[in-house]
């Protein structure tokens, strides 16, 4: 997209409605030793069609519009000075990265030298390996609001860098907390981050099946189970689940590191599950039941939503299947101590060897989810299968696509792990966190006392729910700052700042720009000189603007929520500058309305930006 200016800059037809229209040329630039940049378009007047003929960007490359759009790219906007729309990266073209060259600086300013400007191009300049586009003011101005309030919540989203994009069925693995244990908090970046990649993955069109896949069966179960049995009251069960079911396993694993026969009874006991004891199985299912109610209440505040609840549970038998599968591909190996394993090496590295089965016969983590891939494959045909997990299972989802290779699963390579860090610090007044519902009754309490000691803050509906919002758009932004891999420091003061690259800043803003439409009503959104839009910090936010649709292809390629994060906390930052310096009260009516035609804007792309993110735009705080 870029409002099609990239498309005009390329030489596409019709890219920008203006007077003028636009054809591809071909001619190549002297001096040029391979296909590098050029501009094209055709005038509606003969004379000046005559002289674009020998001015035309890939007519001068001699390479179609379509080739050159992917270096055409919005230059990012400077405090210091101002800087041109578009930037063609001459380098880019060549599939070289070293801008310091001086054939590549002789390239771009020959290039630039055979260009000419034109109704949409207003100035031609170079830069570092760079040739820079200036786009006409008014009709960028024209051309970036009419697109963003047509486009709405698909703003960004049409752009000629998604086109061709092919629709797929993508399959979305996590959150993953195991059941019977209270939601602990380290869930909750498997949770916001998985919600993210499935967020962006739906909104560019691809069909997005969301699965929880729970930690609901396995050795812990054989504990839970003995313990209940010894320490366990129905009354506390009913009342507060996941309390009570933490509480039994932290004594029954005391008491079975202490006494080799509770250790035992819970080995017996899930090895009962294992074989379907029906009284065995009745016990896990309410324990299941019951952490599954608890769970679906807590993603609710989180505003998160899945389309499936599976389980390592739904594939005990099936794992059986594929131990003899294994098997009869000669993959299966016995040890000494009676386990089952598959050596990935080939020549029997012990580093390469993955443990498949217990000498029981009972399945492990690693077989069972095996199983589940081979079922998803069935059930979904799916063009890609992602797995939200902490990087500390990078190894065991390694061991598990090779399994699949060698299994004779071609798909496996569609099959892909998003790792993330791991995050520290993150305590509560009453000592270190465990529980991700402390921490969000945490984030409320202190959001509320924040808001009440805030002079401006308006007179709220809902306050509990307005406090949760911004409250978990603070957590969200901290956790998403960075790089996803990286391990980060939770800090409290930090994630309730109001001023800074903080949620908060976000929800601010969003709540201060719905007020300005409130305040002044739709009158003037009726119409709108772009003249009135030319001052400094009008043309930042507009030069802003223009990148929305880059940043979300980049997120799109590396699934890293960081650069549309970055992005959003610069156009808060710049529409806190506009709201200082572009009055809306007291302008001329003109003035007034094209201001808030601008404001309207950031307000549409901030919104689109923090729901894909997860967040839920406050309109009041």
């Amino acid at each position: 997209m870029a409002c099609g200016f990239r498309r005009s800059i390329a030489g596409q037809p019709g890219a920008v409605i203006t007077e003028t229209t636009w054809r591809r040329p071909n001619s190549r630039l002297p001096g040029v030793t391979r296909p590098a940049g050029g501009l094209v378009r055709d005038d509606q007047t003969t004379d000046q069609q005559a002289a674009w003929d020998d001015q035309a960007l890939s007519r001068v490359l001699d390479l179609p519009p379509e080739n050159l759009i992917k270096s055409i790219s919005a230059v990012p906007i400077s405090r210091k000075e101002e800087v041109a729309d578009f930037q063609l990266s001459v380098d880019s073209l060549l599939g070289n990265n070293d801008y310091s060259r001086p054939d590549i600086q002789v390239q771009a300013t020959q290039l630039a030298e055979k260009l000419k400007c034109d109704t949409v191009v207003t100035e031609i300049s170079t830069g570092q390996g760079t040739v820079n586009f200036k786009i006409n003011r008014e009709l960028l101005t024209k051309t970036v609001l009419k697109q963003v309030i047509e486009d709405g919540s698909k703003y960004g989203l049409k752009s000629e860098l998604f086109s061709g994009l092919p629709q797929k069925k993508i399959v979305v693995e996590f959150s993953s907390p195991n059941v019977a244990k209270k939601f602990h908090v380290g869930h909750l970046r498997s949770t916001i981050i998985g919600n993210f990649i499935a967020n962006l993955k739906e909104a560019l069109g691809h069909q997005v099946t969301r699965i929880n896949y729970l930690g609901d069966w396995g050795m812990q179960f054989g504990l839970l189970g003995t313990g209940f049995q010894l320490f366990g009251y129905e009354e506390k069960l009913q009342s507060n689940p996941l309390q009570h079911l933490f509480e039994v396993y932290v004594q029954v694993n005391k008491e079975a590191a202490e006494d080799k026969s509770v250790a035992k009874s819970a080995h017996d006991f899930f090895q009962r599950l294992e074989l379907g004891d029906m009284q065995a199985l009745a016990l896990w299912q309410k324990f299941r039941d019951l952490s599954v109610e608890e769970y679906i209440r807590i993603y609710k505040r989180l505003g998160v939503h899945f389309d499936e609840y599976s389980g390592e549970s739904f594939y005990r038998e099936k794992s059986q299947e594929v131990l003899k599968l294994l098997d009869s591909k000669g993959l299966l190996q016995k040890t000494i101590k009676g386990t089952a394993v598959v050596d990935l090496s080939g020549n029997g590295d012990p580093s390469s060897v993955c443990t498949v089965m217990r000498s029981d016969g009972t399945s492990l983590y690693a077989t069972r989810d095996l199983a589940a891939a081979i079922d998803r494959m069935d059930k979904y045909n799916f063009d890609t299968m992602i797995y939200v997990t902490d990087k500390g299972q990078k190894r065991h989802f390694q061991q598990v696509f090779q399994m699949l290779q060698i299994m004779g699963y071609d798909w496996a390579k569609r099959c892909q792990h998003v790792p993330f860090g791991v995050v520290q610090g993150m305590r509560t007044r009453r000592g270190d966190v465990t529980f991700l519902e402390d921490v969000l009754n945490e984030i409320r309490l202190r959001m509320l006392q924040n808001m009440a000691s805030i002079k401006t803050t308006k007179e709220l509906e809902n306050p509990q729910e307005t406090a949760e919002r911004v409250g978990l758009a603070a957590l969200i932004i901290q956790d998403f700052r960075g790089s996803l891999l990286s391990d980060y420091q939770f800090s409290w003061d930090r994630v309730f700042q109001s001023r800074g690259d903080t949620g908060v800043f976000l929800q601010y803003t969003h709540a201060r720009l719905h007020s300005l439409e409130e305040t002044f009503g739709c009158g003037y959104l009726d119409d709108y000189n772009t003249a009135c839009l030319q001052e400094p910090q009008s043309v930042s936010i507009l030069q802003h603007l223009l990148r929305f649709d880059e940043v979300l292809y980049r997120s799109s390629q590396d699934l890293q929520p960081r650069h549309i994060v970055s992005y959003l906390l610069t156009l808060s930052h710049l529409a806190a500058v506009a709201h200082r310096t572009l009055p809306i009260k007291q302008s001329p009516p003109e003035v007034a309305g094209a201001r808030l035609h601008l404001f309207r804007a950031v307000r549409s792309v901030l919104a689109n930006g923090m729901k894909l993110l997860g967040i839920t735009p406050v309109c009041r705080m």
